[in-house]
């Protein structure tokens, strides 16, 4: 069977293993911050393939950048280095905290080598006692079976046991909660700056202070899971910037590869040499092609005037959500930062996100739910206002007929 022989949706049902539910629609193109569907049918991307696209579809610098290295060289495995891997990890320590870097392909790996270099950390440092992590409900940090455990939500977790252990869970934005946990015998803390799967809660700055204290006292790892956070995102290269907290280990995805996938773990050296030869590893993980296209997102993105417009699109956001807010009072609570938005439902819609999505899709928008009551955007870091204001106005639309389904 040739591989341009046509597609229906329908296939999928009938070739996947049942674990995702996608839209009726395929897209088909994207440009910028729109895409086309195979019928035609245009859309305003507010998802942003789930904060991956921070510059859009089909950048021309990206393309032009993935076209040139793989007419050199595409993988070479971990027993070479290449050039594209190292101009990446420069960049990434000369603009952050870190010392040394470690790349691999997706958000679950990065903090999967984040909470094993510190139970590695706190046993060679300290001694076996030193292995607990304490982590928050409601967190997110992958589907390896680390990551869901150390995650905060037991619907993704329950059916797999028996689960790591070691693992405790404080609520998030409670310093106290987190405080009665932590002791000596903690190895780590991991959190995220803002819970992106868990609502788009923000932490509560006194919060991520408290646990850097905290995690000095008990000599233990402040380990910051950015995968959604990072590159961009919110107005910083990374989160943690504006919160003025500088962990011992973050963790970067999603958007470090504006939709080539790509992840890494950042952290300072005293730390990084636990994971020394052989105690770690990835076959694809820092292959030339993700780190020439990261490498040219990172230049794009890390300059002052487009961090500055990712805070001045939150504004147009606010704005033009709050007038959807006063014509249909559907919202709880509008929250998040730069790029990351996320719209709470009011409890007469509770449960309803979903369906809202499903409308803002016919009516041409794509946007993305955070639990079932929680509406996200995460579009491209470089969406227009004309974009927004369109987009907008297609939510405004299904919101229309969600109220007026509700009335029925």
């Amino acid at each position: 069977m040739s591989c341009s022989t046509p597609v229906q949706r329908e296939e999928f049902d009938r070739y996947f293993i049942p674990m995702f539910n996608p839209a009726p629609f395929i897209p088909v193109r994207g440009e910028g911050a729109r895409l086309w569907d195979q019928a035609g049918k245009e859309y305003i991307d507010f998802a942003g393939g789930i904060a991956v696209n921070a510059l859009g579809h089909a950048h021309p610098a990206l393309c032009q950048v993935l076209t040139e290295q793989a007419q050199q060289l595409w993988h070479l495995g971990n027993g070479y280095t290449n050039e594209p891997v190292i101009r990446l990890a420069r960049h990434l320590v000369n603009a952050t905290f870190a010392d040394q870097v470690f790349f691999c392909n997706s958000g679950a790996e990065a903090n999967e080598a984040a909470l094993k270099l510190a139970r590695k950390y706190g046993r060679d440092t300290h001694g076996d006692h030193k292995t607990q992590i304490v982590a928050f409900g409601n967190a997110f940090h992958g589907r390896t079976l680390f990551t869901v455990s150390a995650g905060g939500q037991p619907k993704y977790a329950q059916d797999f046991a028996p689960l790591p252990g070691g693992i405790q869970h404080a609520p998030y934005n409670d310093l106290a909660a987190a405080a009665a946990l932590i002791n000596d015998h903690t190895c780590a803390v991991i959190v995220e700056p803002i819970q992106g799967e868990g609502g788009v809660v923000p932490a509560d700055p006194a919060f991520l202070q408290g646990l850097r204290a905290l995690c000095d006292r008990h000599q233990a790892l402040l380990i910051f899971d950015e995968v959604q956070t990072g590159v961009g995102r919110t107005g910083e290269l990374y989160a943690y910037m504006g919160y003025g907290v500088t962990p011992d280990l973050l963790t970067s995805a999603k958007a470090l590869g504006g939709g080539f996938p790509i992840a890494a773990l950042l952290a300072k050296a005293e730390y990084a040499k636990a994971l020394n030869v052989g105690s770690h590893g990835t076959t694809y993980g820092g292959n030339p092609l993700a780190c020439a296209v990261a490498g040219k997102v990172l230049e794009i993105i890390d300059e002052p005037a487009l961090l500055a417009g990712v805070k001045e699109r939150h504004q147009w956001f606010l704005k033009g959500l709050e007038e959807i807010q006063q014509r249909f009072p559907i919202f709880e609570q509008i929250r998040g930062r730069g790029l990351l938005i996320g719209c709470a439902l009011a409890p007469r819609f509770a449960g309803q996100a979903k369906a809202l999505t499903n409308l803002a899709a016919e009516e041409g928008l794509l946007a993305l739910i955070a639990g079932p009551n929680v509406v996200r955007f995460a579009p491209a870091l470089i969406i227009d206002q004309a974009e927004v204001e369109e987009g907008l106005a297609r939510l405004s639309r299904a919101v229309a007929r969600l109220v007026r389904d509700a009335a029925q």
